[in-house]
């Protein structure tokens, strides 16, 4: 299948590859085109324009980093609205909040095409082996045309439904739970080591008990091991889905105390400078709220134990 592709950064790239091993023509556009160029050696085809990317095939994929870049590569002079064909299908791969994703497909209405919502759950190492998920929502026969393009990038597809929202929903209220999840390890991680315990001891406890699973493992070692230069998702891009999960929300009336928890965490990080870390990076701002040097290795924790007290 041709498809044209915009955005080639990390997560973009893992995409890329991913459809090419999967024997598809793949035609790519990249803003700074340097970006693209081990892609193409790899077997795809570098295209000029944005239009080019929407005509090169059945569909064009956008792989964006938030809801202005997106913006602007539907709605700008040569954009898809103005290049997209009539039944052409645009699949919107990354985190994008909701009033962005309704303009877009209030203005595809009017000409013909078809919005697709598509975003991938999994970091870039988790597409590159063929393990992320995607949840998808649109037209049924949009999904059906796209879905060979999801199986080359996934091991399975949720079918969301036949608003492009639905999908865009799913995504955001998942990095909501996945979020909220890495600021609570954040916050045992600190109070174990308060009280001297090995960090190592308390990673065990938890994954090799009720809490096995990936985001447990992947996040419970970051921190752990305090490797937060190691990136998946960087924090600036952490506090941009706990703003669309606090907007979302909003538009809904639905309360969500938890993310307000973890928005703070992710802006106190980000205001000490460490905005390009990966967000897990948020535990080092819970760990300096409970007196703890957040600074040093493992080894060379503060951890205190709290005085027993004369009735103990």
């Amino acid at each position: 299948m041709k498809v044209g592709f915009i955005g080639t950064g990390r997560m973009g790239q893992a995409m890329v590859r991913r459809l090419l091993v999967g024997k598809h023509d793949v035609g790519v556009f990249n803003r700074t085109p340097e970006k693209a160029n081990a892609l193409v050696k790899e077997g795809a085809t570098f295209l000029e324009s944005i239009g080019a990317a929407a005509r090169y095939g059945e569909a064009v994929y956008t792989m964006l980093a938030d809801d202005a870049a997106l913006e602007e590569v539907v709605f700008k002079d040569g954009g898809l609205l103005d290049t997209l064909p009539s039944e052409g299908i645009h699949i919107s791969a990354g985190t994008h909040g909701i009033p962005v994703l309704r303009k877009i497909k209030a203005g595809y209405e009017k000409s013909g095409q078809l919005l697709v919502s598509a975003p991938i759950l999994g970091r870039p190492e988790l597409v590159s082996a063929g393990q992320a998920t995607i949840v998808a929502s649109g037209a049924l026969r949009a999904l059906t045309t796209c879905q060979p393009l999801f199986d080359a990038i996934g091991r399975r597809t949720f079918q969301a439904g036949g608003d492009p929202e639905a999908a865009a929903t799913a995504k955001i209220a998942n990095n909501f739970v996945l979020g909220c999840a890495i600021e609570a390890m954040g916050e045992g991680y600190s109070l174990t080591r308060k009280y001297g315990v090995d960090p190592s001891v308390f990673y065990e406890v938890m994954t090799d008990s009720i809490f096995n699973c990936v985001a447990y493992n992947v996040y419970g070692k970051i921190i752990r091991d305090m490797s937060y230069s190691t990136v998946g998702h960087v924090a600036v891009l952490g506090l941009k889905d706990s703003n669309l999960a606090l907007s979302a929300a909003e538009l809904v009336g639905v309360p969500l105390p938890s993310g307000n928890i973890w928005r703070d965490r992710l802006i106190g990080a980000i205001g000490r400078g460490y905005g390009a870390k990966d967000w897990a990076v948020m535990a080092l701002e819970q760990a300096r709220a409970s007196g703890l040097d957040e600074s040093a290795p493992d080894s060379a924790w503060g951890c205190q134990t709290p005085a027993r007290s004369a009735a103990e």
